[in-house]
């Protein structure tokens, strides 16, 4: 593990394998409640061929962080992710994010696009307003509210009981019971942010927006993903100019976890084309 000093902040991050040829590093971002250790089960796969470059967003693992601070948004991840890539000081990367990472990505995208060569949005969290879904709902987004009652509860001490509601409501009843030793071990390491991420605040995407993204982008999702996900990265993905999908069988939400294989082959032949 290494650090950046990035905007008043040290920035973790993971430094694996090298870059040949023409393919730049790729930068991964990771989503709620997750760190760089989420990228596991493709690291193996990806560094065969690119230097992956994994860093952990401010106050996330290995922070202990107590959710009280006013320095967690999607705003200040946003601009603490761009301060990271320009002082890597390697030129243009790739930029993977999932999930929140995903939104995350996306707005890096679209302020500073002479930063990135490509991108990659595995499933991007977030919702659409009616110019990209014209059946998109309005005011709060359920999965606010969800995330709400779940940091109620970490906030309390209730730290599995408030993973378990957020779990359940985003992979179906269960999800939590279901998840092994270790990945709850890193749900838990990171269950204060989930009190952070109810300040968020962030805007929903528009086809501006999505039209906006000019470098060649890959959108990844798993074919058994239901709720608000699939339609954010399918209305995404018919507005971005130059985008193409993949949609990677027998999976979910986490899908580099559950088939790290034929999402790192999505990646790779898209990387490195």
């Amino acid at each position: 593990m290494q650090t950046l000093h990035v905007n008043g902040y040290d920035m973790a991050y993971l430094d694996i394998g090298s870059s040949t040829g023409q393919t730049p590093p790729l930068v991964c971002v990771h989503g709620s409640l997750c760190d760089f250790r989420i990228w596991s089960p493709v690291l193996g796969p990806l560094t065969r061929k690119l230097r992956v470059i994994a860093p952990s967003l401010r106050h996330f693992f290995p922070e202990h962080w107590d959710g009280q601070s006013d320095t967690y948004s999607i705003a200040q991840h946003v601009k603490d992710v761009i301060g990271f890539i320009e002082q890597l000081n390697v030129g243009p990367v790739d930029l993977m994010g999932h999930s929140r990472g995903g939104h995350i990505s996306f707005r890096v995208a679209q302020q500073r696009p002479d930063l990135l060569r490509r991108l990659v949005l595995a499933e991007p969290g977030g919702e659409v307003d009616k110019s990209l879904h014209p059946d998109a709902p309005t005011g709060p987004s359920p999965l606010a509210a969800r995330i709400a009652a779940s940091a109620e509860k970490i906030a309390a001490g209730d730290i599995d009981g408030g993973l378990a509601f957020f779990m359940d409501a985003l992979e179906g009843p269960g999800a939590w019971k279901r998840i092994p030793a270790t990945p709850k071990q890193l749900l838990r390491d990171n269950a204060m942010t989930l009190i952070g991420q109810t300040r968020d605040k962030r805007p929903p995407f528009s086809k501006a927006d999505a039209q906006s993204i000019k470098m060649p982008t890959l959108f990844i999702g798993g074919a058994n993903t239901k709720g608000m996900l699939p339609i954010v990265l399918h209305a995404l993905a018919a507005n971005v100019p130059d985008a193409r999908t993949v949609m990677i069988p027998n999976t979910t939400h986490p899908m580099f976890e559950q088939a790290p294989v034929a999402y790192s082959e999505a990646v790779l032949d898209f990387l490195t084309a």
